[in-house]
């Protein structure tokens, strides 16, 4: 039986199982209950965590998702790396469904979401220049060229609020600033991965183009839905391809990103 994992998944939209003959876990945590049970299992050699990022029946709307406790409830089992697959719109005419981003920055524009764990007890600044793992980021990559899937290495995504869509003139304003791809679930999970000294990287299915990019109706969530679900397989296929090929020593800067810095609590181990 599988009780500890190194490696973490967060599934998206429409992307609610991963693993096959699971222990499903039920943890606890001092930011209350994860999205979900977490379920354990293995990528051949490798014992995985799955949490369903909006839960099972998809309840917890991006903004109210409990970042917190997920993360550190993946942290507390063991994982280290962090694999997020997520729906986003694509904020460029020449990427679009069906392309699979791998953003390389980000760009909050969010609000009142608890972004931080270190908001009591003294104050810890964490290095977020670069917000994905470059480790996590070459395995991503080199796993979708090969599985033939249309990828683009690096990318800013913008993380919006939510649960609206971008009015049209907001979207041109984020394609504008040379943004690439926009979600809203992308922050703060990154930055509190990078708070427990985790690897983070971003598989970033473009389901739509977004509202200011082509003329039409402008994306619903049904077609988002629809689409990723439409690719949910061969998603599921890369995820377990990127798990297999992710490094198994951290030699990132993501793991040492925490030294030196005096916290405020025994982080789990």
């Amino acid at each position: 039986m599988v009780n500890r994992a190194d490696v973490g998944v967060i599934g998206g939209s429409g992307f609610y199982s991963l693993l096959d003959d699971v222990t499903e876990v039920t943890v606890t945590t001092p930011y209350g209950p994860p999205s979900d049970v977490v379920t354990l299992g293995r990528v051949g050699s490798r014992p995985v965590a799955f949490i369903p990022r909006h839960g099972r029946d998809h309840r917890f709307p991006p903004h109210r998702i409990p970042y917190r406790a997920n993360l550190w409830a993946l942290r507390s089992l063991g994982v280290r790396q962090v694999l997020a697959p997520s729906a986003v719109g694509s904020l460029r005419p020449e990427i679009g469904p069906g392309a699979l981003v791998v953003p390389d920055q980000l760009v909050d524009r969010t609000s009142g979401r608890a972004q931080t764990y270190y908001d009591a007890g003294g104050v810890v600044h964490v290095s977020f220049s670069d917000p994905y793992c470059p480790s996590g980021r070459a395995a991503a990559v080199a796993a979708g060229r090969a599985a033939d899937w249309e990828m683009v290495d690096g990318g800013t995504l913008v993380v919006i609020e939510g649960p609206r869509f971008s009015t049209r003139a907001e979207s041109r304003w984020f394609s504008a600033n040379g943004w690439t791809i926009v979600g809203m679930t992308g922050f703060p999970e990154s930055v509190l991965a990078r708070e427990l000294a985790m690897c983070y990287t971003s598989l970033s299915l473009v389901t739509d183009h977004d509202a200011g990019v082509e003329a039409g109706e402008g994306v619903t969530h049904e077609e988002v839905l629809a689409f990723f679900a439409a690719n949910v397989t061969r998603m599921r296929t890369l995820v377990t391809d990127v798990v297999a090929s992710l490094p198994e020593e951290r030699t990132c800067p993501c793991a040492t990103v925490l030294d030196g810095l005096r916290l405020p609590f025994d982080l789990p181990q």
